[in-house]
């Protein structure tokens, strides 16, 4: 394990004193494992984070699933069960997983201004660069993984939030459609994705393409220190209905996050949220379709995409109408917020209910990653 990783460590546990085990039906993950492996075998493979798992440690897995249709939620458990072995995350200084929660958004949105919809969603210039050691200026945190290219070459720090809600990419073109709220826009830039609805009825979507390159700070943070809403209060219901009743300090608030998100268009399949087919969700990180309650996003430079975690939090009911949420999901995404090895954001889906569900999910969980058999001995 990398000095990245040396904070935690990974206890091996059986399959039978894992709690809720017996109770899930993991049955509908096997669909988007395929899509994984065809993602790291005809496009490109994940990148291995710090724990050292590689997609190549993944692959067999993989490959099982390729041809495997579960007849029972009992055989789908033990194709897992007779492939992997179960580690208990732990962190050394004994303090809990933790998991929240994200979704798709659907806003009404226009393909052109009015004094209505005046909020744009920004597709990525072209001034925006990936940066790396190679390239990073001294000045800037080796977090900073995007910057400004100059015209007379020089990089730097590309503008912030403020900045450019105060006009900085006017008059370039790179509009996709805009909204009425600068607050909705805002939470699409959080959860990184969203539903377009036009006012012709056409539904398109956007995905992540970049950011601009600073550090994400969470508002609801910031509004807890200031004693504007109880520690114990908040969520995503609680800071919209906050910024509803204090317009003139939308700005302020809002430019708290310097992060800015910019996006791209996507496919805009048929869409049910009833159904388990993985079409219901948007592409994510992994470059595959999200599944409701299914998908975990993690922190990308610990774990690599397409692993199966097991989550169990005893105080998340509300997303299984009052049991204890134990669900297996596989590592589908990333996020500024989701930093650590046992920290985790489950998509909910798509739509108002899907927001409702997620933006109360603020809780402790134990996180068990399933690892291939061949790659497991390495962590005993």
């Amino acid at each position: 394990m990398s000095d990245q990783a040396s904070d935690f460590v990974l206890q091996a546990i059986s399959f039978d004193t894992l709690e809720g085990w017996r109770d899930d039906d993991p049955s509908g993950l096997f669909e988007v494992m395929r899509r994984c492996r065809r993602q790291i075998t005809d496009v490109k493979p994940y990148r291995t984070g710090s724990l050292g798992l590689s997609a190549e440690d993944l692959l067999p897995l993989l490959m099982d699933a390729e041809n495997f249709t579960p007849a029972s939620p009992a055989s789908a458990r033990a194709f897992f069960e007779t492939r992997c072995r179960p580690f208990l995350i732990r962190s050394k200084d004994g303090r809990p997983g933790f998991v929240t929660a994200f979704y798709e958004p659907e806003i009404e949105v226009s393909e052109r201004p009015d004094d209505v919809f005046r909020f744009p969603f920004y597709s990525r210039p072209n001034d925006l660069i990936d940066l790396d050691d190679g390239n990073r200026p001294a000045e800037l945190d080796e977090s900073y993984v995007f910057g400004r290219l100059h015209d007379d070459g020089r990089i730097g720090a590309y503008p912030d939030r403020r900045e450019i809600d105060r006009g900085f990419l006017e008059g370039r073109g790179l509009e996709i459609a805009w909204a009425k709220s600068k607050v909705d826009v805002f939470f699409v830039h959080v959860q990184g994705a969203a539903r377009l609805r036009y006012r012709d009825g056409r539904i398109g979507r956007i995905t992540y393409a970049a950011k601009a390159g600073h550090a994400f700070s969470a508002i609801g943070k910031l509004l807890i220190e200031r004693g504007e809403i109880d520690r114990a209060e908040i969520s995503m219901q609680s800071i919209r209905a906050w910024l509803a009743s204090h317009p003139e300090r939308v700005d302020e608030v809002l430019w708290h996050n310097r992060s800015y998100i910019f996006f791209r268009e996507a496919p805009s399949p048929a869409i049910s949220l009833q159904t388990a087919d993985p079409e219901a969700g948007p592409v994510a990180a992994a470059k595959v379709p999200l599944l409701a309650g299914r998908s975990l996003a993690v922190d990308r430079l610990i774990h690599t995409f397409g692993f199966p975690f097991f989550i169990r939090s005893d105080s998340l009911t509300h997303l299984d109408h009052g049991r204890p949420f134990r669900r297996l999901m596989l590592a589908l995404d990333t996020g500024s917020a989701i930093v650590g090895p046992a920290r985790g954001d489950i998509f909910t889906g798509s739509g108002d209910l899907a927001g409702e569900r997620a933006g109360t999910v603020r809780n402790d969980a134990d996180f068990v990653i399933l690892i291939p058999k061949a790659a497991a001995g390495r962590f005993d």
